[in-house]
């Protein structure tokens, strides 16, 4: 049989599997493994972890064990469960202020911001059709435009913009043709966060440009010095925007898969209509235990407080060392300049440096050279109790003077 011709040209086609490059995360976890069989006796400082490393807040761990045991909660969820959506619209009004979602047609719930974001094209894309991306940045929607026969324009974030897209560069032509327009704040990797002025000229842009914005908002309430923002709280900003929320990082559910999106009724629609032939829905259990509080402020707060308590420590941590660290404006990431080098060693690319300080100093970041060669450090770090996270700075602060880094 010949199994090479059956694969879609979309993932390689005949030489699907036969590529021999290795993946940046792939890079790293292999470098982890060879600094911890080199010293079995150091401990690994993982900076590198994009995931909350605590658990769920208790309210929402104990209704899923209430939920799990009701027999009222078995079966398909379809496009979610109307107590979810109510909970979602709460949630958009208390730390928002976005108010009158309607529950039933301008909010359904995902198996995650992922799968939306997999899902949005089918609504959208034809072949030839444009989405617009920042760079770096989350590739799902960009790599299923291109499943699609769509084109992928790419947007640098730089500091020079604030990490935010320079409208004024994307070109004519491209922005006739687009369709979709990706973003992501509080934004992975950068930190930078949204301000009203930029999504008033975001919003104007996709009516100038009949372009349907996507703002992938997984970091939404994790912003710091400021109050949340949604795009859809802006004129204007529901009939051209559709915005992705997510239980994952602000309430520490990475795993349990759940997500929701909204904006406008026709969209929702689109999307919950394409959702359905894709799958059945989330364990309506796990809706139900977000209910117990995704509203809450109080809960979702204490997750924020003790995030930008580990980032001012780490940024402490790494101006001492050289970095031109400072606070970002949301998420959980610093995103700093790589270092050109250490003692006797030159790197050339942010990975260079990151492979660097995993394989001679046990410490882990995710490089990006993307947009210049940068490393992003997580406060996600483990430790074995807040107590215990001015040890770990401590220790990173040690190793990193160790490495005599050069700029």
């Amino acid at each position: 049989m010949d199994m090479q011709g059956l694969f879609a040209a979309r993932i390689g086609g005949r030489a699907f599997g036969t590529s021999t490059e290795i993946y940046k995360f792939e890079k790293i976890k292999r470098a982890k493994a060879a600094a911890r069989a080199a010293r079995p006796d150091v401990e690994l400082l993982d900076f590198g972890v994009g995931e909350p490393d605590q658990p769920a807040p208790p309210a929402v761990r104990e209704a899923l064990k209430r939920a799990v045991d009701d027999p009222a909660n078995r079966g398909y969820a379809d496009n979610g469960i109307p107590a979810f959506k109510e909970a979602a619209a709460r949630y958009m009004e208390t730390f928002f202020g976005v108010r009158g979602l309607d529950p039933a047609a301008e909010i359904t719930h995902s198996i995650g911001s992922k799968s939306a974001l997999a899902m949005l094209p089918l609504c959208f894309i034809d072949p030839g059709d444009v989405s617009i991306v920042t760079s770096p940045g989350y590739p799902v929607l960009a790599t299923h435009t291109l499943y699609l026969g769509g084109t992928v324009h790419k947007v640098p974030l730089t500091p020079a913009n604030g990490f935010r897209p320079d409208l004024a560069s994307i070109p004519a032509h491209v922005a006739r043709r687009a369709k979709l327009f990706y973003v992501n704040y509080p934004n992975n990797p950068t930190g930078a966060a949204p301000d009203e002025e930029f999504f008033d000229r975001l919003i104007a842009f996709a009516r100038q440009h009949n372009i349907l914005i996507v703002q992938d908002a997984a970091y939404a309430t994790l912003v710091y010095g400021r109050a949340p923002l949604s795009i859809l709280s802006r004129p204007g900003g529901k009939e051209t925007a559709i915005e992705l929320h997510s239980m994952s990082k602000s309430y520490n559910m990475t795993g349990w898969r759940l997500g929701f999106v909204a904006g406008a009724p026709r969209i929702v629609q689109a999307f919950a209509e394409v959702k359905d032939n894709c799958d059945s829905g989330q364990f309506k259990a796990i809706q139900l235990a977000a209910c117990a509080g995704i509203a809450d402020r109080a809960v979702s707060d204490a997750i924020r407080d003790r995030y930008e308590g580990r980032l001012r420590k780490l940024v402490e941590a790494l101006r001492a060392a050289g970095f031109d660290a400072r606070m970002p404006g949301g998420t959980f990431y610093l995103y700093v300049k790589a270092p050109a080098g250490a003692k006797d060693v030159a790197f050339r690319s942010a990975e260079d440096a990151s492979q660097h300080l995993i394989r001679e100093h046990a410490i882990s970041t995710v490089p990006w050279d993307d947009a210049g060669a940068h490393l992003r450090f997580s406060a996600t770090f483990e430790s074995r109790g807040d107590a215990d996270d001015d040890r770990v700075i401590a220790e990173l602060a040690r190793r990193l003077a160790a490495a005599e880094l050069r700029w």
